[in-house]
């Protein structure tokens, strides 16, 4: 599917964005292990997170719910049944890699596979540590890459410094340490998002962090969860970035989550000189959450490299519009992560920028760009990946002339509603 975009001379009023991917995963998973009945409201109904409810049916959970509302019959730690076909995460490596937690310490055998994606993704990271805990799993390249074979049960806690700082790996290590024998600690080299951490919490584990060691004690039950997901912060950050870089603009973002350990993006761009106010900053679900005010500012560029990575490892395609637009150069370092998501980010990012008209420079671990005053219109590339195919969208609200979008209908992956949110400020 291909989708045309013009250039956008006006952005104000209030914008919706969808409830938050990483959460929604998060609810049904840790409700399905808890005892009893949990109630999820303003659930993301994406692909993804489908392809997370789809799998804990097949694990015996009775999943219903209309809309944004979702029942889960949870069936506590030790409940979830041996699946009778494989498991499809489709393009999911949230689902894959937390539910590779889940079934490590489920005592029977279960297969996870995904599309063309995510079978060439790798789950080496989550599998080693799981393997040190007792769990026996196999896949192609030595269970580096799905589909995955798991035999659960009979896992012992663990000690384990994570080589790089993974929400996804964290919260694998500690699913799986809820059925373990003994303590499971978590050493992170810097802090990645905790929404695993505060739901266990929420649901009674006993779970302790000092600095940016977790310790999770095993045994005991996860209480039901009665849950309000927050707005996505990853989806409103391209409305934020388009709303500054088009003159005159103004936008009003409700209800998003602005956990400190998501929200980078937004200290970024407020050190390049962008004008975001935080309003009525409260607590749903245990999670912060504010409204965005966010109006046109000229920017400066900047240097993202660091302990900031996990926190806006995602944005960090519709940041890279935003420098393309800067004052001065910017630099991206220490990202090589974006490697080995849906598609190589950092090509596709460079790639694109490029057929915009904008210098950037492709390096190992990110990409250096050169601001400039103008991006020409053209044709770009999702390459499947919803967060390039979003990203491209604004650089075209922005671009000089008419740009066009192959690939476009990777948005549903987790914005299903975006191409006619932006066709709404034509």
């Amino acid at each position: 599917m291909e989708v045309v975009i013009k250039k956008c001379r006006e952005l104000a009023g209030e914008i919706a964005v969808p409830s938050d991917k990483s959460i929604s995963h998060r609810s049904v998973i840790l409700a399905a292990l808890a005892d009893g009945r949990s109630r999820v409201e303003n659930f993301l109904r994406a692909a993804d997170t489908l392809a997370t409810v789809r799998c804990i049916r097949h694990l015996g959970v009775e999943v219903s719910g209309e809309n944004n509302g979702l029942v889960i019959e949870g069936k506590g730690l030790h409940g979830l049944s041996e699946p009778g076909d494989v498991l499809d995460c489709r393009n999911s490596g949230t689902t894959m890699r937390l539910l590779t937690g889940v079934l490590s310490a489920q005592p029977f055998y279960s297969v996870l596979t995904g599309d063309n994606s995510l079978r060439s993704r790798p789950m080496g990271r989550v599998v080693e540590p799981l393997r040190q805990m007792g769990a026996r799993i196999d896949g192609r390249d030595d269970g580096r890459k799905a589909p995955l074979c798991i035999r659960g049960g009979g896992l012992q806690g663990i000690d384990y410094r994570l080589p790089v700082a993974s929400a996804q790996v964290k919260s694998a290590v500690l699913l799986a340490g809820l059925g373990a024998e003994g303590v499971t600690i978590l050493r992170e080299p810097s802090p990645s998002r905790d929404h695993t951490e505060r739901m266990l919490k929420a649901m009674g584990a006993v779970l302790n962090r000092s600095g940016n060691t977790i310790t999770l004690q095993p045994g005991g039950t996860l209480s039901p969860l009665d849950f309000e997901v927050p707005g996505d912060i990853s989806s409103a950050a391209y409305w934020v970035v388009a709303a500054t870089l088009i003159r005159g603009a103004e936008i009003l973002i409700k209800g998003v989550g602005v956990n400190p350990t998501r929200s980078g993006l937004l200290a970024v761009l407020k050190s390049m000189g962008a004008q975001i106010v935080l309003e009525n900053l409260r607590e749903v679900s245990g999670e912060p959450v504010a409204d965005l005010v966010v109006s046109a500012a000229r920017l400066k560029g900047t240097v993202v490299q660091g302990d900031v990575i996990p926190t806006l490892i995602d944005e960090i395609p519709v940041l890279a519009v935003a420098m393309a637009l800067a004052e001065g150069d910017s630099l991206v370092s220490d990202a090589r992560e974006l490697r080995v998501k849906e598609t190589d980010r950092i090509a596709a990012i460079c790639h694109n920028l490029r057929l915009l008209g904008a210098e950037v420079e492709e390096r190992e671990d990110g990409f250096w760009v050169r601001g400039r005053n103008r991006l020409l219109g053209s044709t770009v590339d999702s390459y499947g990946d919803h967060r390039i195919a979003m990203a491209m969208g604004i650089a075209g609200m922005v671009a000089e002339g008419s740009t066009t979008v192959t690939g476009a209908e990777a948005v549903d992956i987790s914005y299903p509603a975006f191409w006619e949110t932006l066709r709404s400020f034509w």
